[in-house]
């Protein structure tokens, strides 16, 4: 079995966390809903022990921020609080990018203002094909904001393996959080530096994505068949997957429905036998 913690910075946290993406509404836009329903499932997240939540101000907007600070209200002090700064929605709910350091300051004192805290454990920039100077600059921008105590780390988001390594010859980085998954592996090159730099690697849409942007590993028949024989569900074999793909791995799916936080979060409870991890190995596309 995986370990049950790992490393973010400098904090040991539960591997498997909470992603607040999907606590707004359709296309992460307004309102849930549920509200009382969403503002429920933190709470329960809370219950079952997660004690690392990813954001952003750019989801909703405000809106994931606003259901986490009134579930959360007053904030455990063992929580860690990551946001992601890089992009912004426009009226239609497209993602553009929001790189300047005006932006940049914006949507972290945005997520503090919303959260109702002093300091974000860390916030990772974002990156669409970013220009090097607009990167250094935006990179500059968060190393400041980290200097007057409003972040404590840094990371990085959507990056390649040349970002990251042009991010640390200026500041350390704590985490990256790149798409990744069982059958969507295209960032394994990443996932080896981060591993080699011990740096955490936080892969988001590991079970997909309703926008269409990732593999949908639970409905692969080989994945559902190993969900029987360990009597499990295919989303929790593929999260059991990432946990022992790499124990530098941390988890943070996200939904708004209470029977899918503790499904995702009793992945962390499950042991792939190695027949089982030879057969997932071989999935990559």
């Amino acid at each position: 079995m995986s370990p049950s913690t790992g490393l973010l910075g400098p904090y040991s946290v539960r591997r498997v966390g909470f992603g607040a993406m999907q606590l707004p509404g359709p296309g992460v836009m307004g309102p849930p809903r549920d509200h009382d329903g969403a503002v429920a499932v933190v709470r329960r997240a809370h219950e079952l022990g997660v004690d690392h939540i990813d954001t952003a101000s750019y989801y909703g907007p405000d809106v994931a921020n606003q259901l986490l600070a009134e579930a959360l209200d007053p904030w455990p002090e063992a929580m860690r609080v990551v946001s992601k700064v890089g992009a912004r929605r426009d009226e239609t709910g497209a993602w553009l990018p929001a790189l300047s350091p005006a932006e940049v300051r914006a949507a972290v004192e945005a997520d503090l203002r919303v959260l109702g805290i002093d300091r974000l454990t860390a916030v990772n920039l974002r990156v669409l094909d970013t220009p090097d100077d607009v990167f250094d600059t935006a990179l500059r921008t968060l190393t400041t904001l980290r200097d007057e105590g409003k972040i404590e780390l840094i990371g990085l988001s959507n990056v390649r393996v040349q970002h990251l390594e042009r991010a640390l010859e200026h500041t350390p980085v704590a985490c990256v959080q790149n798409q990744y998954g069982l059958l969507d592996r295209g960032g394994e090159d990443v996932l080896e530096t981060t591993r080699e730099r011990g740096i955490a690697f936080v892969p988001f849409f590991p079970l997909g994505s309703a926008f269409g942007a990732a593999p949908r590993p639970a409905e692969h028949p080989d994945v559902q068949r190993i969900a029987g024989e360990l009597r499990a569900t295919p989303s929790q074999i593929a999260l059991a997957w990432l946990l022992q793909h790499a124990d530098h791995v941390l988890l943070i799916p996200g939904t708004s429905s209470r029977a899918h936080l503790e499904e995702n979060l009793g992945a962390a409870d499950i042991t792939l036998m190695p027949e089982h991890v030879e057969v997932l190995d071989g999935l990559a596309g």
